[in-house]
């Protein structure tokens, strides 16, 4: 859904707009001005509404030309749609010298608003970068320790230079990043769903959490009977996509409805299994459903609490799940809970970290970072009379 302005001195014209574009459900007004703004402050609520598209009135050709020029050559090229009272060939003419390529006519045709909207989302798709980084962690069964994965997997991108990332508790039953972190939010991922058409980046700020590079945004009360819109979850990720170089999506693992559209707008689904057979089986059943979704391909597994002298090889478990192993991430218990008991995450020089380290660095395409195993107080003396025999 669009995200778009209306500048339009008549009330009652501009009124009129605004109930077409609700009616079409292509778009959301999230800005309304009844003048015509300066540069100054047109950039500022341009930018703080992230507005897509602009929808301007030409009563008044010389600030029309002003704010268009404007939105054709400051504004990185705002897609606009001049609103006309008549086809009048000389203001047509005006309009296309000004760069004006749509021309909607009051009254509102409904037909011809819809394929403007329609062109103008072309247009924006166009620009659309072609590299996405939403990654989704699904966990093959409860209690693989998936939330864990996704947070310090977060996290550790977050670390690297230039990184913003943006975390998403979508496990709007059982959700505990904000339990694990210590975080006493006001605000949820529903709220922001529910106030999906007004983003911007003031209530943004409101809604998430800030540590760092990294934005928290964690799940709500317990609420069963919750359903979730699917055009209003697309627009908190069209607008969470403008600001994050990254962003993750932690999943209950049920399949809610919700939850298949957030995969299906993932990049990439990390699924958490542990070695062993029910959470092996579990996660096989998931692949199932998911290759008759055509997502199949999207999937990667993360095996958690992996053992050195694990009961199933490598190539056993991946031929049971029917899918590639991303990384394994060694077992360390003591580690995991001495960050859960500090709300915090794992720290990135204890030798779990740099396991998520790595695999963060590998979803940017970095080069991987020596993993130091730390010796136990015996390996010194073992080692002594080699070193000492050179």
């Amino acid at each position: 859904m669009l995200r778009v302005a209306i500048i339009c001195p008549d009330q009652e014209v501009g009124a009129a707009l605004e109930r077409a574009l609700l009616d079409s459900r292509m778009a959301a007004v999230v800005l309304h001005l009844n003048r015509y703004p300066d540069a100054v402050e047109l950039e500022r609520l341009l930018t703080e509404r992230t507005v897509e598209a602009v929808f301007l009135s030409y009563e008044s050709p010389q600030r029309f030309s002003v704010v268009a020029s404007f939105l054709e050559k400051k504004a990185s090229g705002i897609p606009m749609v001049a609103v006309v009272s008549s086809c009048d060939p000389n203001i047509l003419l005006e309009l296309m010298r000004a760069g004006v390529r749509e021309v909607l006519t009051w009254p509102f045709d409904p037909q011809k608003l819809r394929e403007a909207l329609g062109r103008i989302q072309k247009i924006l798709d166009s620009r659309t970068p072609t590299i996405d980084r939403l990654y989704s962690f699904l966990p093959a069964k409860p209690g693989v320790g998936a939330t864990t994965v996704a947070l310090n997997t977060a996290v550790a991108l977050s670390r690297i230079p230039d990184t913003s990332v943006l975390l998403v508790d979508f496990d709007l039953n059982s959700g505990i990043i904000g339990f694990l972190l210590k975080l006493n939010p006001r605000y949820s991922v529903i709220d922001a769903v529910e106030h999906a058409e007004h983003l911007d980046q003031d209530v943004w700020a409101k809604l998430v959490w800030p540590m760092g590079t990294l934005d928290v945004l964690p799940t709500g009360r317990l609420d069963p009977g919750l359903r979730v819109d699917p055009e209003r979850l697309r627009m908190v990720l069209a607008f969470a996509r403008r600001f994050y170089k990254v962003i993750c999506v932690d999943h209950s693992g049920m399949m809610e409805k919700y939850s298949l559209e957030l995969l299906r707008e993932s990049a990439r689904i990390f699924m958490v299994a542990t070695p062993e057979v029910p959470a092996l089986h579990l996660g096989a059943e998931k692949l199932r459903f998911l290759r008759g979704l055509d997502l199949a391909s999207r999937v990667e597994i993360i095996l958690n609490r992996a053992q050195p002298r694990s009961l199933l090889s490598r190539e056993q478990i991946e031929q049971m799940l029917g899918a590639a192993i991303r990384t394994s991430i060694p077992n360390d218990y003591a580690a995991v809970h001495q960050a859960i008991m500090a709300g915090q995450p794992l720290s990135e020089d204890s030798r779990l970290g740099q396991h998520f380290q790595n695999l963060a660095r590998s979803l940017l395409e970095l080069p991987a970072i020596t993993v130091t195993k730390k010796r136990r107080f015996f390996e010194y003396f073992s080692l002594a009379p080699a070193q000492n025999s050179r």
